[in-house]
């Protein structure tokens, strides 16, 4: 299979077809292959409407039998109609689906499958997808590939095209070398391709993602450790001496800093006055006051007549650091001059900033990835600070750090992630962990609470934004299709504009919409300008509201504990009691145990351990339980057995890195990584 061999070879695909799946990145046969799967279904057995349980999912054989009705609710259209078989009768909602009128037989029979859900004594289906009985035997008990989507593409046209780039050939060359494949019990790469794609069996499924995970778990260690040997022994050509400075503005702050704060500030103090090179982590629950540490190593930097960098992953988060740094300055007098440098920046006034940063006026640079670009020539960096490190990767804070000669690295996190696993994946960092919280903060309430209990919630978000409080809401999937039987942010948008006030201003969020409009839509969130915003997880990080006091996730079985604590930290930044509400689509008691790990802890390193405890192979069938390094297939809670194997096979590979073996893996490395260490000429 060519890396050139473009799609539209392939038999049925046009321009038309072809745009689609540039949509979702994929112009070639090998980024075709390496589309896998989002999750996989397995189609219940069908069961009679009597055997219907609420907040299940099911199959039902019924006969169309009431009439078929339609109607607009605001930009919604909303169609019911009924059906039942000889034990009983359900109700059946339909959203922008009018056409079902003139395709939906009455007295026909057809398989329904959906989440069942119950209004008084009547069981209802919302949305449930249509099979003919021919359909639904076909592929009733197996393994479906449910693959992510974008408007106009289907699951149906994916699969279909992914079969036939497969069967046109598959001249995959194995790049692991046959020692490591058998140390570690793993599939060929082709196998495991083939059987992400078209599983026979669970097992055989867990196997395949396996070894794909291990590709690229491996990757990552690969230039990391390589990495590490490079920067760990580098000589501090920078050696700052401690300033009043930051002694004045510890003792001004109106608060107190806890004694985490104070045994980091030492830590850091030490590192920057020290005979090496500091590459730190931060590592602390939202709100555990990380921020304040990074402005404290920034001051000390400019106080030594050094400058500073901060690059934060959205431009929201980067102005409120530049906002917050610019309120410093003016109340306490700092010596910073600090200036904001995103992609949103007009040519002219980023053409001063650049005069400014290399003349070295600009002393406090805060930015996105802009900082990183070949234009942006620093006089004297000293000192670079990211904000929530696995939002850019290894390359990109080597990147920074570049931009000046043995330039100081503080990384700051928020993601809760078990000692064990924090060793490996910041394996060329020393780690500080900031594990109080401030004594003013007050603890979000929680409540884990399942479907049924959705008017209760309604009211509630009304009389939290009726007392001028806002609300996040969260939902797993972007548009209806991506996945069955969970919520969408579109559809639910247009769903709680039918079910509050119209007084209340509703908006919506996702990761599919340019960066501009995003980063309005969240501008105008943290400015009050509506109350209620629904998202996907886009919001982890990368926005501050102190007014928003309702985290409301939907379908929060769909998450891993870690990833739901992190959107919880997204309230309680204010002054005003918050709250967390988890809606549970499954009422299982394993599921609403789970869950309730969160209703008792606040603590988000004790609920990353039981997040640890409680992942198995089967987790893999709902959606990727957290996005922490932006890993493709892999998930280092899940998957943290793997990514230790990984982890020390990349070290026999450096200690051994010589021969044929060794130059096939690197090939690899350099067609998916561009500009990976090199670790031959270490």
């Amino acid at each position: 299979m060519e890396k050139t061999t473009d799609i539209r070879e392939l038999k049925g695909i046009g321009e038309k077809s072809a745009k689609l799946f540039a949509k979702v990145g994929v112009y070639n046969l090998v980024q075709l292959a390496e589309y896998f799967p989002r999750t996989y279904e397995v189609p219940e057995q069908v069961r009679a409407v009597c055997e219907c349980r609420e907040g299940e999912a099911a199959a039902v054989r019924v006969m169309m039998n009431g009439s078929f009705t339609t109607r607009k609710v605001r930009n919604l259209s909303v169609s019911n109609t009924t059906a039942a078989d000889e034990s009983g009768q359900l109700s059946l909602t339909f959203f922008n689906m009018p056409f079902l009128k003139n395709s939906l037989r009455r007295g026909t029979f057809y398989i329904l499958r959906g989440m069942v859900k119950q209004s008084g004594t009547q069981l209802c289906m919302e949305q449930p997808k249509i099979y003919s009985e021919e359909e639904y035997a076909r592929i009733a008990g197996k393994l479906c590939p449910r693959y992510a989507l974008t408007q106009g593409l289907t699951n149906q046209l994916v699969t279909k095209t992914v079969r036939q780039g497969l069967e046109r050939g598959k001249p995959w060359q194995d790049f692991l070398p046959e020692w490591v494949r058998e140390k570690y019990g793993l599939e060929t790469y082709e196998n495991a391709v083939c059987t992400m794609h078209f599983p026979e069996s669970e097992e055989r499924l867990i196997h395949a993602r396996k070894r794909l995970v291990f590709d690229e778990f491996l990757t990552f260690m690969l230039q990391l450790q390589a990495m590490k040997e490079r920067i760990e022994v580098l000589p501090n050509v920078h050696p700052m001496i401690a300033t009043a400075d930051t002694v004045r503005l510890i003792e001004a702050l109106p608060y107190e800093l806890t004694g985490a704060q104070k045994r980091t500030w030492q830590e850091i103090e030490e590192d920057l006055s020290g005979s090496c090179v500091m590459n730190r982590l931060v590592q602390g629950d939202v709100g555990s006051g990380k921020t304040i540490l990074a402005f404290l190593a920034l001051l000390m930097c400019a106080g030594n007549g050094l400058q500073g960098a901060m690059m934060a992953p959205t431009e929201v988060l980067a102005r409120q650091h530049f906002e917050q740094a610019v309120e410093l300055t003016e109340k306490y007098h700092l010596p910073f001059h600090p200036v904001l440098l995103t992609g949103s920046v007009t040519a002219s006034a980023r053409k001063k900033i650049y005069q400014e940063i290399a003349e070295g006026r600009a002393n406090l640079i805060i930015g996105t990835h802009a900082l990183i670009q070949e234009k942006v020539e620093y006089r004297n960096l000293g000192l670079v600070v990211t904000d929530e490190q696995h939002r850019f990767g290894v390359r990109q804070r080597e990147a920074l750090a570049g931009k000046g000669e043995g330039v100081h690295v503080l990384v700051m996190s928020a993601t809760p992630i078990p000692r064990t696993l924090a060793m490996i994946l910041y394996g060329d960092l020393d780690i500080s962990l900031v594990d109080e919280r401030p004594a003013d903060r007050l603890p979000v309430k929680n409540c884990v609470v399942t479907q049924k209990d959705r008017g209760k919630i309604y009211r509630f978000l009304e009389k939290e934004a009726a007392s001028g409080r806002q609300v996040y809401v969260i939902c797993p999937m972007v548009e209806e299709g991506e996945l069955e039987n969970v919520e969408n942010v579109m559809d639910y948008a247009e769903k709680l504009r039918e079910h509050l006030p119209k007084s209340m201003r509703i908006e919506y969020l996702h990761g599919k919409m340019k960066s501009s409009e995003k980063n309005r839509i969240m501008e105008e969130f943290s400015r009050g300008q509506f109350d209620v915003l629904v998202s996907t997880t886009v919001i982890e990080v990368g926005i501050n509201v102190p007014n928003a006091t309702v985290m409301l996730i939907e379908n929060a079985e769909r998450f891993g504990l870690a990833q739901l604590h992190q959107l919880r930290g997204r309230v309680g930044r204010g002054k005003w009691q918050s709250y967390c509400i988890f809606v549970s689509g499954s009422d299982k008691r394993q599921t609403m145990e789970r869950l309730d790990i969160l209703n008792h802890s606040n603590d988000g390193f004790k609920i990353a351990e039981e997040d640890l405890k409680l992942r198995g192979p089967g987790d893999l069938f709902g959606i990727r339980q957290s996005g922490l390094m932006d890993f493709k297939i892999g998930d280092v809670f899940q998957d943290a057995d793997i990514l230790k194997q990984a982890s020390e096979c990349a070290a026999e590979m450096l200690q051994n890195r010589h021969g044929e073996e060794s130059d096939r893996l690197w090939e690899y490395l350099h067609t998916k990584q561009s500009g990976m260490v090199d670790f031959h000429s270490l």
